[in-house]
């Protein structure tokens, strides 16, 4: 009795041949941005900072793979937040030694450290990997109009599509 092969050796029809694209680290063109956080609402500007850093506007974009882009942010000082989140909403940290704990509110937070608020924002809409550390690292935070990245040529930030 002899075995019997198929005509057709190839897996199925070409459509189904098709590779999926993985982004390699060295592969990947990072640009810089700047954006001017004067007037901008908190969480609604670090969602669109968050994405950004993670690469998620991009046609390379691989989940496991940081392909981000940096992002320059002045004035973050003058971030504005609704309703009354300046007194109520509270940062909390502690020292690690028994009854270490410390809390600000945003007003207070804003006056001593005004890029932190920022950075805890977008910080929580990463991935708690150590990827979501290392696009962290891509985010550049000033208080006042001035940064030393000029070097870098920063783009403006493109603007969110706004819906009515």
């Amino acid at each position: 009795m002899t075995a019997t092969i198929s005509a057709r050796r190839t897996p199925g029809p070409p459509f189904l041949r098709m590779k999926t694209y993985s982004a390699k680290p060295g592969e990947i063109e990072r640009e810089w941005y700047l954006v001017d956080a004067e007037g901008q609402t908190l969480g609604r500007l670090a969602t669109q900072i968050a994405d950004r850093l993670r690469g998620k506007g991009k046609p390379q974009f691989t989940p496991h793979v940081d392909t981000g882009d940096f992002v320059i942010v002045i004035n973050a000082e003058k971030i504005t937040v609704t309703g009354k989140k300046l007194d109520e909403k509270i940062y909390y940290r502690h020292s690690g030694y028994p009854g270490g704990l410390r809390e600000r509110s945003l007003r207070e937070q804003l006056e001593r450290r005004p890029a932190e608020v920022l950075r805890l924002a977008v910080k929580g809409m990463l991935p708690r990997t150590r990827l979501g550390r290392a696009q962290l690292t891509k985010l550049k935070i000033y208080a006042g109009p001035e940064h030393p990245h000029e070097a870098q040529a920063p783009k403006p930030f493109p603007a969110a599509k706004e819906t009515v």
